[in-house]
């Protein structure tokens, strides 16, 4: 297979599609707060964006007793529950290539472990959910990513062979699920990536440097 017999293009949501470190890691201060422990900075925190709540208390606060990281992830999520949106936006390049995307007739979507009461929120606010066919959550299948699962879900939803699309992401899950469900994976390098990533490693076709990058190199497959 190659970029060329794509059908379709679907993205992870944190890290990839959209800049929701600023959000996360807000929440993240805030809870910190609650228990009495210092802001953490968000250049540090970003990388653990793409990882859910728990490993963004984990980076925040390693060392914590199991209690207190439970306390942490909780008033974050109930933080993250009235905040959610209100500093994230597309990644530079994104909406270009998602314009493009919708002239060529080509569907989009998102295939996200983040669950359903903060995706479809998150969504409307960046004015998406209206354009996109497919719109999977961490708990809209029984197992999330790297599970083949929300894949092949996905797949049916975008009414495209698996084989025909496209999967964008900036975790080895996503590549690792990608790859089982028989899609084309691609590595976000603009995403969450932390300084033990190889992505050079994960099991992808190619690698994006940015946005405008991948949009490029759709143009001149698809040409």
């Amino acid at each position: 297979m190659s970029l060329a017999q794509i059908q379709g293009v679907l993205f992870d949501l944190d890290g990839t599609l959209a800049d929701t470190a600023p959000d996360l890691v807000q929440a993240l201060n805030l809870s910190l707060q609650d228990v009495g422990i210092a802001a953490q900075p968000l250049a540090a925190m970003r990388y653990a964006a793409s990882h859910g709540s728990f490993a963004l208390v984990d980076a925040a606060i390693p060392n914590a007793a199991d209690d207190l990281r439970t306390q942490v992830q909780q008033g974050l999520l109930a933080h993250y529950q009235r905040i959610n949106g209100d500093h994230c936006a597309l990644f530079t390049g994104i909406a270009a290539l998602l314009d493009w995307l919708e002239l060529t007739h080509l569907p989009f979507g998102v295939i996200t472990n983040k669950p359903a009461r903060f995706t479809r929120p998150l969504l409307r606010k960046l004015n998406l959910h209206l354009r996109m066919p497919v719109i999977i959550s961490g708990d809209s299948t029984k197992h999330p990513k790297p599970h083949t699962a929300p894949m092949l879900l996905g797949a049916q939803q975008l009414n495209c062979a698996p084989e025909h699309i496209l999967y964008l992401g900036d975790a080895e899950r996503d590549l690792l699920a990608a790859k089982a469900a028989g899609m084309l994976g691609g590595v976000a390098l603009w995403g969450y990536l932390g300084v033990n990533d190889k992505p050079s490693q994960w099991p992808a076709h190619a690698h994006f440097a940015s946005p405008t990058e991948l949009h490029q190199t759709l143009v001149e497959a698809l040409a």
